[in-house]
């Protein structure tokens, strides 16, 4: 079974979006797929407003602190933001690694609406870019 991670700052956001997704578009008779942040910083309820938008639930997935294990053990690493391409530990060697440059949507300011639709783009972003990743990885 191959082992996908995805990795953000504080596992709130960006990586529990594509975690979300890559369950969706993944084989889990052929992939483990996981999310991780150098922090935790709980589950952001925007994140799961928009994925819920789009009919998938994400409310029961938890922010949790990047395990070395799996890590270490991983097929793929994707990170979703330069800090946690800066601060993550050293990819291992053998471990395909993949950057997608996201801004922050839990930083987004503005009225509610506003925000949600910072979301809303950054989660259409990464469902674009995990269908690719699933059409390469079948």
């Amino acid at each position: 079974m191959q082992k996908i991670y995805f990795l953000c700052t504080g596992n709130s956001c960006r990586s529990q979006i594509a975690e979300g997704y890559a369950h969706q578009f993944l084989d889990s008779d052929k992939f483990e797929i996981r999310s991780a942040g150098i922090e935790k910083h709980g589950l952001n309820p925007k994140a799961v407003q928009v994925m819920k938008e789009d009919g998938i639930d994400i409310s029961q997935q938890t922010s949790d602190l990047i395990d070395m294990d799996y890590f270490n053990n991983s097929d793929l690493i994707v990170t979703l933001c330069g800090d946690a391409r800066d601060k993550c530990p050293r990819i291992p060697n053998g471990v395909e690694n993949m950057h997608w440059n996201l801004i922050d949507p839990a930083r987004a300011t503005g009225t509610d609406e506003e925000i949600l639709n910072t979301f809303r783009e950054v989660r259409d972003s990464i469902k674009e870019s995990v269908h690719a990743l699933s059409e390469t990885y079948k």
